[in-house]
């Protein structure tokens, strides 16, 4: 049975949905006014691959991510270059999708904006206040903490003890300190909606609860999103839901860790702050780390605790999955023989059995790669005393099986190894990364300039057109006696 460490209770419990087999997942996405960074890169695939072993599982998913494009960071943003918020956030959502692209993470079922939901923001702002739970201010909206005993169950603070937290103003109109704003009447310049309380925009934290509720439910199974969350905006959204409702909100919440760079917490006022993009391109990182590196390296370290990036790390996941696909290339090379059939299939069953324990305890990633990692040891073994191509392809079927979950090893030997590149008059690597296939005469021209590049002793043109035809699947064996030949 799957277990998930639940913030709520403090205590790794069996995950049992409210609907058989089907399972509602809430997870807070980006504030669209800047580019991705590491730490959502962590969150995005964290939540990502639950939902894929929750399907593998059976069960049907249905996975809500929001964009907060209403915001006051947004706002500024706008304002210092002189545009409208909508530019802003339609540049950093497509800039997301981008960077979510190249990851290999998957859309969610649904993708609420803030600003589309207005009118179930503004009801459920009344329903709060109707309840007493909230209170109006000169066109502002603030929930009053005091009136909710339970405020504090999630994030285990008392109400003696807490301060202001992240994104709470200061107000002395406020009733409590930590009394949080649902309605924030409009300034000047500022994009705002009309409401019983005046024209204004939301905060920050109804949003989530009023999209969570309109496409989950008022209960539903998991909420999802980074530990920074936790406190102030998942405790005051239980309480706002909470108190809306008069049930309980979700059963099950789940929160990854945080990102530090070499040790540090990662900081942009300490220079070692880096966007999911410039881990792409940056040079000292642009030749080795693809997203199924990153996605490796990323679920290499459980998701409750603090991950580290470093220069070291990314390098051990790009040599892990080498490792993998060095595997492959054996799987399609070696000599058949029907010698060690059932002590293969009696491994990849085991390694089945080994990777579901690993994943339905808590998630456990690093775990269940040791366990690949361990099927690739047992399988090189095995191929040298011998396999038949039957046999092969099941324990290749294996590894996309266990890699689909995690969103790896589903490429080849060549197309992990080999990124794109350009040669002149030949359009054959397109920049998508797909395969164009070359004609016969066009691979022999290539070659036959390569082999006159190595007389010459232009061993650097000679290596970048043996890496542009290994990335359309074009595999170059060099003769003793200085000729080459080639197949697909």
């Amino acid at each position: 049975m799957l277990t998930l460490f639940n913030t709520l209770s403090g205590r790794q419990e069996p995950f049992e949905s409210i609907k058989p087999k089907h399972v509602r997942m809430y997870v807070c996405g980006v504030t669209v006014y800047d580019y991705c960074h590491i730490g959502h890169a962590r969150s995005a695939l964290v939540f990502d691959v639950l939902r894929r072993y929750l399907e593998y599982s059976g069960y049907q998913v249905d996975f809500v991510k929001n964009f907060t494009d209403v915001d006051d960071k947004i706002i500024k943003r706008a304002n210092e270059q002189g545009v409208s918020c909508d530019t802003i956030t339609n540049k950093y959502i497509e800039a997301y999708y981008e960077d979510m692209g190249k990851l290999g993470i998957g859309k969610p079922t649904e993708e609420p904006k803030a600003t589309e939901h207005m009118a179930d923001i503004i009801a459920m702002t009344e329903t709060l206040i109707n309840n007493g739970l909230a209170y109006t201010i000169d066109g502002d909206v603030y929930f009053q903490v005091d009136k909710y005993p339970a405020y504090g169950r999630l994030s285990k603070r008392k109400m003696e003890d807490l301060q202001a937290g992240a994104r709470v103003d200061v107000d002395e109109r406020k009733r409590h300190p930590m009394d949080f704003a649902l309605w924030k009447s409009s300034k000047p310049g500022e994009p705002s909606w009309p409401s019983p309380w005046g024209a204004g925009r939301p905060g920050w934290h109804i949003e989530c609860s009023a999209m969570s509720i309109k496409h989950l439910g008022e209960t539903f199974d998991i909420h999802g999103g980074g530990m920074d969350l936790i406190f102030p905006h998942h405790e005051n959204e239980i309480a706002q839901s909470c108190g809306a409702t008069g049930k309980e909100f979700a059963r099950y919440w789940v929160h990854n860790g945080f990102v530090q760079i070499n040790q540090e917490k990662m900081s942009k006022s300490l220079g070692n702050f880096f966007t999911i993009r410039e881990i792409f391109e940056k040079s000292k990182w642009s030749q080795d780390v693809t997203g199924e590196v990153l996605r490796y390296f990323l679920l290499s370290t459980h998701y409750h605790g603090p991950l580290d990036f470093s220069d070291q790390a990314l390098q051990e996941a790009k040599n892990a999955l080498d490792g993998i696909y060095d595997l492959f290339q054996r799987l399609d090379e070696s000599e058949q023989r029907a010698v060690c059939d059932i002590e293969l299939v009696s491994t990849i069953n085991h390694t089945r059995m080994a990777y579901r324990q690993a994943m339905d305890d808590d998630f456990n990633t690093p775990k269940a790669l040791a366990v690949i990692q361990n099927l690739r040891g047992n399988v090189n073994k095995l191929l040298e005393r011998g396999v038949s191509t039957e046999s092969r392809q099941q324990a290749r079927s294996a590894f996309r099986e266990f890699g689909k979950i995690l969103g790896l090893f589903q490429l080849n030997k060549w197309q992990f190894s080999n990124k794109p590149v350009g040669l002149t008059g030949i359009e054959a690597v397109v920049s998508t990364g797909k395969l164009s296939p070359l004609q016969t005469e066009q691979i022999e021209k290539l070659i036959a300039e390569r082999l006159e590049a190595r007389k010459k002793k232009d061993f650097a043109r000679a290596d970048e057109i043996r890496k542009a035809l290994a990335a359309d699947g074009i595999i170059i064996e060099d003769k003793p006696d200085g000729t080459s030949r080639w197949k697909r």
